[in-house]
């Protein structure tokens, strides 16, 4: 490890169905940044280096983005990892800082999305995902509805299959979601809906009723990263989130070679970037306190608390069962609402997971506080694939 890296500000929009407001990308990414420094209350001159991730757009639209918030001549780095974008952002700003490159940098994320499940935008080319469908296909075929809905929906059928997993129990996330979400003014949806709202909602691939399944969002979230010298020397001692632990991963021969629906949507992924994440943070997954993590649908919230080792394998059930997953159990997930109720602008939705923990262990989440949270876990996933881990703690610099 190297020089340590601190969070010192972060912002985010309020996330919006797409078309529903009038604004385009540069307006969502200028009020995120200018959130974000505000929070840190610091200048945007004092940025060195800027990531910008989006997945939608040209070529530099990370420049145009960011050039709302001032003209310095800062490198400026766009990046695209799929759903994992926001986080694949972070990851890059964070090590700028560790290697002792830089002493404050931007993360920004942001998304202008269209309607409707998301399609193919280059057909004259190969498909990153030519693979992944490939095996889906060869082991669960191919329905009509959305492939992301297939691929996640297949993972909860095999868990269901080999752990006696129910559709109820993805159905308690949704709600628990959806639940959670009436707190968060910055959620795309604030409504609760009862269990069997959830249960009857239109199927859009068994067993994902539409109120199991992320909606898509316009958006964007922003973070501002620091060294301790930078901490120190404009007295942001106060709220700095240390990020004591990270680690991205991609996809692993197992993704592919053993024939898993589990594996194929990232259980590998996760699974060992929390291992490293863990091994750096000195810590186990019974110390951490509030997770936000990727449950683009509910099958990937439920197969991710055994990544995240939050339960053991095939006992994610019981751990949905027992409230162990919501405010008064032993950890509070996606207090945010996560996306299937906060909306998933794919490249917003890592900054806004960083967010949401920044204000929790900041004690600063007002009604969606957790109680005396010290240890925050983020996971970010993308198909095709990468998966990025985060572990924040309460800076102690006195």
């Amino acid at each position: 490890m190297g020089n340590k890296v601190y969070v010192v500000g972060v912002g985010m929009t309020k996330f919006e169905k797409p078309g529903s407001k009038e604004w385009d990308y540069p307006d969502m990414a200028e009020e995120a940044g200018t959130k974000a420094l505000a929070d840190a209350g610091i200048q945007y001159t004092e940025v060195e280096q800027a990531v910008a991730g989006y997945c939608y757009g040209d070529s530099t639209c990370g420049e145009r983005a960011v050039y709302t918030l001032g003209l310095t001549g800062i490198p400026i780095y766009n990046v695209n990892n799929n759903c994992s974008t926001g986080s694949t952002a972070l990851f890059m700003a964070k090590q700028f800082i560790e290697g002792g490159l830089a002493d404050c940098t931007l993360a920004i994320g942001f998304e202008k999305m269209e309607k409707g499940s998301l399609g193919i935008k280059y057909t004259d080319r190969t498909n990153p995902m030519d693979k992944h469908a490939k095996a889906m296909i060869e082991q669960r075929g191919f329905a009509k509805a959305p492939p992301a809905a297939q691929f996640f929906g297949n993972a909860g059928r095999e868990h269901m299959e080999k752990f006696g997993t129910t559709p109820e129990h993805f159905a308690k996330i949704g709600w628990k979601n959806h639940k959670h979400s009436v707190n968060n003014p910055y959620s795309q949806f604030q409504d609760e809906y009862s269990l069997d709202d959830i249960k009857n909602a239109p199927m859009i691939y068994d067993p994902l009723t539409k109120l199991q399944c992320c909606p898509t969002s316009d958006g964007a979230g922003a973070a501002i990263l620091a060294s301790e010298a930078f901490v120190r020397k404009h007295g942001l001692e106060g709220q700095a989130v240390e990020i004591i632990g990270q680690a991205m991963t991609t996809d692993f021969k197992s993704t592919f070679d053993e024939k898993s629906a589990m594996k194929l949507i990232g259980v590998d992924m996760t699974r060992k970037a929390a291992e490293k994440v863990y091994e750096q943070a000195g810590i186990g997954p019974e110390d951490v306190d509030v997770v936000e993590l990727h449950d683009c649908f509910s099958c990937n919230e439920l197969v991710t608390y055994e990544g995240l080792g939050l339960c053991p394998e095939g006992k994610a059930g019981e751990f949905v069962d027992s409230g162990a997953n919501t405010y008064g159990g032993q950890v509070v997930v996606n207090p945010s609402g996560g996306l299937i109720s906060k909306g998933h602008p794919l490249g917003a939705t890592g900054l806004a997971q960083c967010a949401e923990l920044n204000w929790q262990l900041r004690g600063e989440a007002d009604a969606r506080q957790v109680e005396g949270a010290k240890i925050a876990l983020q996971h970010n996933l993308g198909l095709g694939g990468a998966a990025v881990v985060t572990a924040y703690r309460k800076a102690n610099l006195s």
